[in-house]
């Protein structure tokens, strides 16, 4: 049986585990800072804020995890002096400047009734069981919004693609990568898709 709840509201510290998730869920993006998911995971775990997350928990362990916010909160919050204690202190000090852009950039202009759903991840063993289906499902039935944002899909992910399809999702604009970034992270767009209810 599995159940879906907002992560502040576990019985248990959930950030590790999300970490690990994260961790193996975005190695194409972080694999510069280090190869190693243990690494990143231990880096990376306090930037959570857990009341902007759901979890999908199996017996006790995180298996699933998303975050939904209204635009203009953020879901995760980096600390370069905790990135440089993990990863050293010049790519702490990269990881700080250069994914503070990336993570913590709110809409340009929010909408009111408007929803962006972020960082969805599913641990590896648990993928293809349809855990990311029932967290952004129960996303949907459990908030307030009108409409639903996932900004950035990565054109070359195509199971994320077809699950957000499947739920009614359509996209609504494009990105192209710089070729010869393109080349490096095996990605040609990042594709921006819409729900609405």
């Amino acid at each position: 049986m599995i159940n879906v709840v907002k992560a502040d509201q576990a019985k248990f510290d959930v950030r590790r585990e999300i970490s690990e998730i994260f961790a193996e869920g975005f190695t194409q993006w972080l694999g510069f800072f280090s190869k190693n998911p243990k690494k990143i995971a231990a880096a990376f775990s306090h930037m959570f804020a857990l009341d902007q997350f759901y979890v999908a928990l199996y017996k006790g362990k995180v298996i699933g995890m998303a975050s939904c916010t209204d635009g203009t909160s953020l879901s995760v919050k980096l600390d370069t002096k905790e990135l440089r204690k993990h990863l050293g202190f010049y790519k702490g000090s990269l990881a700080g400047i250069f994914l503070k852009k990336e993570f913590e950039s709110p809409f340009v202009n929010p909408s009111p009734g408007v929803g962006s759903i972020e960082f969805v991840g599913t641990a590896a063993e648990f993928r293809g069981q349809g855990i990311a289906s029932q967290m952004i499902r129960h996303i949907l039935e459990h908030t307030p919004y009108e409409a639903y944002l996932i900004e950035e899909v990565a054109d070359t992910n195509i199971p994320a693609m077809k699950l957000y399809s499947k739920l009614g999702f359509e996209e609504y604009k494009r990105r192209q990568i710089p070729m010869k970034r393109a080349k490096k992270i095996g990605i040609n767009y990042l594709i921006s898709l819409k729900y609405s209810k």
